[in-house]
Order: structure tokens, then sequence, then C-alpha cells
């Protein structure tokens, strides 16, 4: 089996595990190892002033939710933060695949405003400011942190060890935190959610390194296979020497 660290918080790293087809989870042997911890901030939430609301995660979802009764029309990036809302009983829509194209797509076809965006303390892409710059009124709240953790004692064991390790990545400020605490990455097979998650990690002298086809779980899974297939191959050549 192909060693599989999973570096991302422990409820998002199991979603991705479980969504992999069957014949690909079968081939890996998966490690736990978060280096990011969700942490809920105390908040005092009022959404009655806006005429609807942007979530970039489901963490933003499942808080918001707890702390106001109140539903309004929800802006969402990706297909599961949308499931997560709508379920949750919010009026939720797939505007884009990452903040980029929920931008573009809110800009294009104007909802009715002032907007609200609820995310965690450390996000990227101004999805407020650029938004309201563009003429489409809206602000902003943070609902959590995202603290880093330390890479774990079985991560560590295993990074060191003999055998190629898969490592996917989902975000820059991850990627750099990872970079900083991984040591040796001669035998990892690092795969990248998009260039600006690559970038952190070109320092590291890995053994390969991939950067996904789109920002989302299928291209990432596609990515997961490859780097896979590609260990696989790998180990194979070196054993029959």
């Amino acid at each position: 089996m192909v060693p599989l660290l999973m570096t991302r918080p422990m409820e998002a790293a199991r979603r991705f595990v479980a969504e992999l087809p069957d014949d690909l989870r079968a081939a890996l042997q998966v490690t736990h190892a978060p280096l990011m911890e969700i942490r809920p901030r105390t908040v005092s939430l009022d959404v009655s002033s806006f005429r609807g609301v942007i979530f970039t995660s489901a963490h933003a979802v499942a808080i918001a939710s707890r702390e106001t009764a109140a539903r309004r029309p929800a802006f969402c990036v990706g297909p599961h933060t949308t499931a997560v809302a709508r379920q949750a009983g919010w009026q939720a829509e797939c505007v884009g695949a990452c903040a980029e194209e929920l931008i573009d797509t809110l800009l294009s076809q104007p909802p009715p405003a002032p907007l609200l965006h609820l995310h965690g303390a450390h996000g990227r892409g101004a999805v407020a400011e650029r938004l309201s710059g563009a003429g489409l009124p809206c602000e902003e709240q943070v609902v959590y942190d995202q603290a880093l953790l330390p890479l774990s004692e079985a991560a560590r064991r295993l990074i060191a060890g003999p055998t190629g390790v898969i490592v996917p990545l989902f975000s820059p400020r991850t990627a750099r935190h990872f970079a900083s605490q991984c040591g040796d990455a001669g035998n990892l097979h690092l795969v990248a959610l998009s260039k600006a998650v690559a970038e952190p990690l070109e320092c590291l002298n890995f053994k390969t390194l991939r950067v996904s086809g789109a920002a989302d779980s299928k291209a990432m899974t596609q990515a997961v296979r490859d780097a896979a297939d590609a260990v696989s191959r790998l180990e194979g050549s070196e054993g029959a020497e």
C-alpha cells in the first residue's frame, strides 16, 4: 500500500479520503496529522440588515447556523459548502469553485445587496473588499480561527522512512507551515491544490510535486491517483534492482 499523509483539519481530511474511489482508497495507507485546527470564535452575529451571505467554507456555515436563526440567500464556494448550507436551512447557491470564480459570478450577475462574507481569520481573495470596490456592497466578519499545529511524531517517522509518501496540500498557509516542519522531503510526492499552494513547497527537495488540474476535490483525487501510480512504479523499479 502507498502511504498517504493527510494534513487537513480532521473532518475535512476524513471527508476527502472517504470520497476517494474505492480502488484508490484500498491502495492507500492513510495517516492523519492535522496541521490546522478550526477554533470557532464567540461572535455576535446579526444578518438582519443584509440581503445575503457569502460562505467560502463549511466551517463558517456551521458557526453561522449556530449563532443565528435567520436564514438568507447564501452564495457559496464549492458543492460541499453549498450542500452543508442547504442542510442548515440557508437558501444556498454554488457560485464558483474558488473565491475568484465567486467574485466573477457575483459581479456579472449582481444579487440584491448588501452582502456579508463570513469567514476564517486567515482567508484569501479579499472577497468583501473586491466586491465593494467593484460596486457590490459587501461587509465581512471573522467567525473562526485556524490555529497551526505541529507535525505529529507519527508523521515525522513516516516522512523519515524509506518509502515514498503522498502529501496532498490544500492551502498556501498550510503548505508554508508544512515546508517549515517536514525536514528532509526526499521521499515525498507532494500534491498541491493550486500554483499558490505549490509555491511554498518549491524550496523542498521533494521527489515529485504535482499541481492539481483544478481547485476542486475531483481534480485533487486525480492528482493523488497519478502520484500513487508514480510511487508504485518507483517502488517497483527500485525493488527490482
